[in-house]
């Protein structure tokens, strides 16, 4: 039987690192040379290599803080390219920087509307450091990729040998390897050493399904923070700036100062749309009374930086809040 065929997309990020030292965990984001995804994949075991039919596209090689709504464009375009040349592609593996990981999958979870299961992968430390985490991550990713039990799954993300979906996953830590969770619905699966094991399903209908030149149209959204004392100034400045959309991270569950409610107030008044979201790591915002006699829309269980890459999104065809609502409440964490 010929081996399943893996499109592996090099972009950069930690896991492609090179630092001054084997005991450099800290100083290399800015520091650091970076490698190809050819030299990511010649480290791993023949034996493991073997398993697949590699095909390796170097795509970019920058920090992922680089990353913006274009890369995930060009991302989602390379997939849907070497698809449609290649239809015997098994899945993808994208390597990529942690630290925004987990934007770029939910980005293109949103866009790519395939068969193939897309893995995002990264390590949170340089391939040269002592207990360099991306090798093993990369071999888990490219398993995961040709499980056959993950076709029409969607984006995931594997890492420290777990299986997460786009939609839930977040980073937990600054510098711990196992820093990648879904804290309010666990794992899909895991990576062991006899193969993929899925404990459960997505959601159906948690996708988006726009195209991934909704990107290049997309209006200026904007996250405002809440604090105590917030007196609303962020949100005035984003809606002075062309904001048409505007993403809350408030206070648990989903609240903010007199005066932060005021400014956006006036931001709903002005036409620009507001999603409720929260600033702490983990629950949901439901659409209470408050929120809907606003017009806002509540986040759900989506961070505000997912919940930002959603409203941008929707923003190029919709702008109705309770049609905005129905989008949000599909997308909750699966």
């Amino acid at each position: 039987m010929a081996p399943p065929v893996i499109c592996v997309i090099g972009t950069g990020g930690t896991i492609a690192c090179v630092s001054e030292s084997p005991l450099d965990t800290l100083d290399y984001p800015e520091f650091s040379t970076k490698r190809g995804i050819e030299a990511l994949l010649g480290d791993l075991p023949a034996s493991l290599r073997d398993e697949f039919d590699l095909i390796p596209i170097s795509s970019l090689q920058i920090n992922s803080t680089d990353l913006g709504p274009a890369d995930w464009q060009a991302l989602a375009e390379t997939i849907l390219r070497v698809r449609d040349e290649t239809p015997e592609v098994a899945g993808f593996v994208v390597t990529h920087g942690t630290a925004t990981l987990e934007e770029t999958a939910f980005a293109l979870d949103q866009v790519l509307a395939i068969d193939q299961p897309v893995l995002l992968v990264g390590a949170q430390r340089p391939g040269t450091a002592i207990g360099a985490d991306g090798p093993s991550n990369l071999a888990s990713a490219l398993r995961a990729a040709a499980a056959p039990g993950l076709r029409g799954e969607g984006v995931l993300v594997a890492m420290n040998d777990e299986i997460h979906a786009a939609s839930s996953v977040t980073k937990l830590s600054t510098y711990r390897l196992h820093t990648f969770g879904s804290p309010l619905t666990g794992p899909l699966g895991v990576v062991d050493g006899d193969g993929v094991r899925l404990f459960r399903r997505r959601r159906p209908g948690g996708r988006g399904g726009f195209l991934p030149e909704a990107f290049a149209r997309a209006p200026r959204v904007d996250i405002a923070s809440a604090y105590a004392g917030g007196d609303g100034v962020a949100v005035r400045a984003f809606l002075q700036a062309g904001a048409k959309g505007i993403v809350s991270a408030g206070m648990l569950p989903g609240m903010n100062t007199p005066a932060e409610r005021a400014a956006l107030a006036e931001a709903r008044a002005a036409g620009c749309v507001v999603v409720q979201s929260v600033r702490g790591g983990s629950g949901r915002v439901a659409a209470r009374r408050f929120l809907r006699e606003q017009g806002f829309v509540a986040a759900g269980s989506l961070p505000p930086h997912k919940a930002r890459i959603l409203l941008m999104l929707a923003l190029t065809g919709e702008s109705d809040p309770a049609r905005l609502q129905v989008l949000f409440d599909a997308a909750e964490g699966d």
